[in-house]
């Protein structure tokens, strides 16, 4: 009787001693809960960093059920978000699942490769093998694209990706968020405009760079295919900006036109070979969706309200030129 009292004792503690193990709340969060562990990291630096941060408030248990469950041979890399009053065996399950809280990556205004590369690289693990990813020639050929218009393959957008995604898998996902984008109906309304979607890619990235009002966007756009379709050289400001690789110059002047570029649009006429930044969604749309008119200029106002005079003819066109020069001229703008 002795015996079996003692076994039911026994059980009892060990029962109890199980409960406190497992499934009593051992996390606590008072910030957002997020945690990441890197590729490679090992299961004593994961459990020490719990703790540093604030999460882990008996070490002690949670190693002794991470051991039972496996969890030091099985530690996942990722973005995880821990709740408040979690047991050992949830956050244990939890890590060991790979069930990650994905990054809502977002990126606008970018210029250059190199820039989106430090974009990415501040919100998810990427690190700098993705820059030279996408300088490879073949990788890029392979994507159906070219060193030059690669950047139009971008989408400024929020998207949903994992924080530990590869540079690789990474691309891939762009790649399929562009051609998820370019759907028939968008495909059709640049086959009617004459333009391919990288065309529309490239017409809309420097649009963009012209002017810092949306209602002109379309406008614009009507502009640029007006001049296209005559064989006019675009002579937009913007790429001879790129060109130069200088988007603070805030006056054009002869000497700049002379420069010997493919995105030159002063000296060659059609689009240049690539994209001189990220379109946003909303001008790519402007330029599918392009105002039909009469006009094959535009300039900027006088008054620096940002707006542009539109014109038909080279004579008004140099007229409203020569007051915007003038303008430049009192600024001491040389």
């Amino acid at each position: 009787m002795r015996l079996l009292l003692a076994f039911v004792i026994l059980g009892v503690v060990l029962g109890i001693s199980g409960y406190f193990f497992v499934f009593r709340p051992n996390i606590q969060v008072r910030d957002n809960g997020i945690f990441m562990i890197r590729k490679g990291e090992l299961f004593d630096t994961v459990a020490q960093r719990l703790q540093e941060r604030g999460y882990l408030q008996n070490m002690y248990t949670f190693r002794k059920v991470a051991r039972l469950k496996k969890y030091p041979e099985l530690v996942k890399s990722g973005r995880y978000r821990l709740t408040d009053r979690m047991n050992n065996n949830e956050l244990i399950n939890l890590l060991r699942s790979g069930r990650q809280e994905p990054v809502h990556f977002t990126f606008n205004n970018v210029r250059t490769l190199e820039q989106f590369a430090g974009i990415v690289s501040r919100q998810i693990a990427v690190d700098s093998s993705l820059l030279s990813l996408l300088a490879d020639e073949q990788y890029v050929s392979r994507l159906g694209f070219t060193r030059e218009n690669l950047m139009g393959m971008f989408i400024p957008n929020t998207y949903q990706i994992y924080w530990d995604i590869s540079p690789l898998s990474f691309v891939t996902r762009m790649q399929e968020e562009y051609l998820n984008f370019w759907n028939d109906n968008r495909r059709q309304k640049a086959e009617k405009a004459g333009l391919s979607p990288m065309d529309v890619m490239i017409l809309a990235s420097i649009i963009e760079e012209e002017t810092i009002r949306p209602e002109e966007y379309p406008v614009i756009a009507g502009v640029y295919i007006n001049r296209l379709k005559r064989n006019i050289p675009l002579a937009a400001c913007p790429t001879l900006k790129f060109a130069l690789g200088d988007f603070t110059l805030k006056r054009v002047l002869k000497v700049h036109t002379e420069i010997d570029s493919p995105y030159n649009t002063y000296k060659y006429k059609g689009l240049p070979p690539g994209p001189v930044r990220m379109p946003s969604i909303q001008v790519v749309e402007a330029v599918l969706n392009y105002r039909k008119h009469d006009y094959f200029y535009f300039c900027a106002k006088s008054d620096f309200s940002g707006g542009h005079h539109f014109s038909r003819t080279l004579r008004q066109h140099n007229e409203y030129a020569r007051q915007y020069h003038q303008a430049l001229n009192r600024r001491k703008i040389y």
